[in-house]
């Protein structure tokens, strides 16, 4: 009973306290409230400037394709600003501080990370790029009376390294986004990004080293010479082609020449090697490689090749060239689509769909005499070349033919400068070996002819290629799949010219199509084994620098086919990387397929 007024002074003092950690409670979650709205509101606003973005950057593709470079520049500046006010929205204080929040700040984080890239990506790629593409359009691109105007070129290699620059950056810093604890729809968004920006990064990889070798490799600064090999696909070598024909490009401040035309088979042979070979070239290859102008591409390095047609040409001419390029008909007839039919001084019309059957069968049967044939292919290659160097072509067309031919490994570059070499190097132009990394592990089919005839033109070739982890190591175990078919008719040996069969000069019957394939695997795989029509296959087993080599031998009756697998083993490192394959371009080249292999399989042995 005495201690009830105490206990009423002790409630009623508490009770303003109470109601003030009520007040300070309520206010707290008041402005929680208001931070969530706020950030809420200016997520939905940020939300609205990247799609705006996203449609631009569909816009600007679509201009920019048709030619309108005007517009294309409004539709940059527009992105700009979009991407620009994402950022500003998605940067302020309050939404800096939510990043923290448990659950939700992840995904914020996510979404500011991303605004800030797509602002980067558009204020350091997009605008300076869109800038200068109405200077270098490939209609400005396009020869007037035989010269090609470098000085847009020029100009516009600061803002295309920059470019560059700026999306090497932004790739990085995608990948680096954390999405472990983000919403499906942030981490879908932010795999969107990436996969563009790995798209972007490397295609401007590739347009900045075009544009930066460009002007120097067509003589803005001096004179250049070049040796042009014109590869035969109906004699395969490794690097695409027998060099059947070879000539002078001169170049100089963009005014291109052909000159000083000649046989592949007018250089040597020559009784040593032109140059060194190591010795495992030497055993895959035979010392031939550097004795023949014709047998130059059956490595398929073609920096070797290069180097070896570049010394060849020294010796016969006496003239030391900057470089070595390589087409063969096939690229021809794409560019064909470019420039329209051409006309012989035969009477023959050479057009895109005529192109590699006239250049690579018929006119074997038209034109029995050898030194014809060779004069048929210069003029075939001068007229082509003539309707270019004038400037009589499509210019959006031919850019388009020049991409067909390098995704088929049809035209190869090498220059002696190594600073140009340097930049060329990982191109698809380059000609090199297959390599691994995380994302990519590549192997290698080519094919050189052992017939030493031109019965390729009926030889047709598959391949496919897969990987499974098989193995408690991680190690991946791949599988390279090569099926090679003879297509020529039943009669072959009696309906085809001489001329194409070899008429068993040099050891194969008429008809019959002998192949020598090697397999390349990259720098640290393991050989595991070879089969042949789903029995053990013998074969050679060698090194190519660091590279493993199964050598194979067939031999194919018209008609017949086989189908080879080879098998190897890889670096656990590069487990979850994809694999793809590069062959040697045939008359018909095909897409490599994927091949579904399942551990369960046994692995090819012989």
């Amino acid at each position: 009973m005495f201690d009830q007024p105490e206990s009423r002074r002790t409630a009623v003092s508490r009770g303003p306290r109470a109601r003030v950690v009520l007040w300070a409670v309520l206010a707290v979650v008041l402005l929680m409230m208001l931070a969530g709205v706020w950030v809420g509101v200016r997520g939905v606003l940020a939300k609205g400037h990247l799609e705006r973005a996203l449609l631009d950057v569909g816009s600007l593709q679509s201009q920019l394709e048709g030619g309108d470079t005007s517009a294309g520049k409004q539709i940059a500046d527009h992105l700009e600003d979009e991407a620009s006010s994402a950022r500003r929205l998605t940067g302020d204080p309050i939404w800096s501080a939510a990043q923290h929040v448990p659950f939700f700040g992840a995904n914020l984080r996510a979404v500011r990370e991303v605004s800030v890239v797509v602002d980067e990506v558009a204020d350091g790629a997009i605008v300076p790029v869109a800038g200068v593409l109405g200077e270098v359009g490939t209609g400005s691109l396009a020869p007037q009376d035989g010269k090609v105007d470098l000085e847009p070129l020029v100009g516009a290699q600061p803002a295309v390294a920059q470019a560059a620059k700026t999306l090497t950056k932004a790739d990085r810093d995608a990948q680096a986004i954390d999405t472990s604890a983000t919403l499906s729809p942030v981490t879908s968004a932010v795999n969107q990004l990436r996969n563009a920006l790995i798209s972007a990064a490397t295609q401007m990889d590739i347009a900045n080293r075009v544009v930066q070798l460009a002007p120097a490799m067509l003589g803005h600064d001096s004179e250049r010479n070049y040796v042009l090999l014109f590869q035969n696909n109906a004699e395969l070598r490794a690097g695409g082609g027998i060099p059947g024909a070879v000539a002078l490009l001169n170049v100089q401040d963009g005014v291109i020449k052909l000159e000083n035309q000649a046989a592949g088979s007018s250089f040597g042979p020559y009784d040593e090697p032109v140059l060194p070979l190591d010795p495992e070239s030497v055993n895959l290859y035979g010392d031939i490689t550097a004795r023949y102008m014709q047998d130059v591409t059956l490595t398929p390095r073609f920096d070797l090749s290069a180097r070896l047609a570049r010394e060849m040409w020294k010796q016969k001419f006496g003239q030391q060239v900057d470089g070595v390029l390589a087409i063969d008909p096939v690229t021809l007839g794409y560019i064909l689509r470019a420039t329209g039919p051409v006309q012989l001084p035969t009477g023959d019309t050479l057009t895109s769909d005529n192109a590699a059957k006239l250049l690579l069968s018929d006119v074997y049967a038209k034109y029995p005499d050898p030194d014809v044939q060779d004069a048929f292919f210069a003029s075939a290659a001068s007229a082509v070349f003539e309707k270019v160097s004038s400037g009589g072509f499509d210019a959006k067309a031919f850019i388009g033919a020049l991409t067909d031919g390098t995704k088929d490994g049809r035209i190869r570059l090498w220059s002696a400068n190594n600073a140009e070499q340097k930049q060329i190097e990982g191109t698809a132009v380059a000609g090199t070996l297959p390599t691994a990394s995380v994302k990519t592990r590549e192997f290698g089919v080519y094919l050189n002819d052992g017939t030493a005839a031109k019965m390729d033109y009926y030889l047709d070739k598959k391949v496919s290629v897969g990987s499974s982890v098989c193995r408690k190591d991680g190690r991946p175990t791949s599988v390279v799949e090569v099926t090679l078919k003879n297509t020529a008719p039943a009669d072959a040996a009696a309906s085809l010219p001489r001329y194409v069969t070899g008429g068993g000069e040099f050891g194969t019957e008429p008809g019959k199509i002998k192949t020598l394939m090697s397999v390349y695997a990259p720098p640290g795989a393991i050989y595991l084994g070879a089969s042949q029509d789903g029995k053990g296959a013998a074969l050679l087993t060698a090194m190519d620098g660091d590279h493993p080599v199964a050598q194979i031998q067939t031999l194919l009756e018209p008609g017949q086919s086989t189908t080879f697998r080879v098998a190897f083993l890889g670096e656990a490192k590069f487990a979850k990387a994809g694999v793809q394959a590069e062959s040697t371009p045939g008359v018909r080249q095909k897409k490599v397929e994927p091949l579904q292999f399942d551990c369960a399989e046994p692995v090819p042995v012989g």
